[in-house]
Order: C-alpha cells, then structure tokens, then sequence
C-alpha cells in the first residue's frame, strides 16, 4: 500500500511494477462517503477505472461496480448478529457475483479499511 491518495496490490512480497496486479485511486472522500477507482494492471493510461468502489465504511457497506456501469460485481455489508462475538468487532457479509476473483474483492475491501484506519488516525 502506499501514500493515502493510491494503494498498490502485487504479487506476492514483490514491489516490482512488472509484478503490480492493480492499483486502487481515491477519487472521493466525503464524511463517511468513498468512491474509489480500481485499474488492472495493464490498464497503463487510468483514464476509465476497470472497476468502481462506492459506499460508506461508517456504514460497513459499499458496491464493486464493473468499470463506468452499473454492473455490480461485489457487494459488502455488515452482517446483523443478535449475538455480540466480540466488543468492537463486526461481522460482514460479502456476496460476490459468478466470474469475479474472491482473492481480488478481499483486497479491494483490505484497501477500503486501510483508508478507513488512516482517516480515523487522522482525527487523534
């Protein structure tokens, strides 16, 4: 991960470019509002993200939309137990639709709480 405005996934613990396997801009941070934009690696020129991240992690949800559609891909959201498993902790739900990478929507939503734990950071 790097600096606050992008985050950038590789393979394994390589940091080479040729190795880059996507990076994540924040293009809007609004209150308790994000929206990301995800390029593919060789997506080289950035002006259309590949993939779309919108929601509130106030809210623990957000959507993975498919580049500029409406295509979802992912969806997240807290999952409501009646049960309390741990104080401070929440349990989420993700649904991701057929032919998406698990591994890829896991790390998306790594990134979302990563900016989620620097704006808290932020306001100590």
């Amino acid at each position: 991960m790097k600096g606050h405005d992008r985050w950038e996934a590789f393979r394994g613990e390589s940091t080479e470019v040729n190795d880059l396997i996507f990076s994540v801009k924040r293009s809007l941070m609004f209150q308790t509002k994000i929206k990301l934009d995800v390029f593919l690696a060789n997506n080289m020129k950035e002006d259309i993200s590949d993939f779309k991240v919108k929601g509130s992690w106030f809210e623990r949800s957000c959507v993975v939309y498919a580049g500029d559609s409406h295509n979802i891909v992912a969806q997240m959201h807290k999952k409501d137990i009646v049960q309390s498993v741990e104080y401070g902790k929440d349990n989420l739900m993700v649904r991701v639709y057929p032919n998406v990478d698990y591994a890829f929507i896991v790390a998306v939503i790594m990134i979302l709480d990563e900016i989620n734990q620097d704006k808290i950071r932020q306001q100590q």
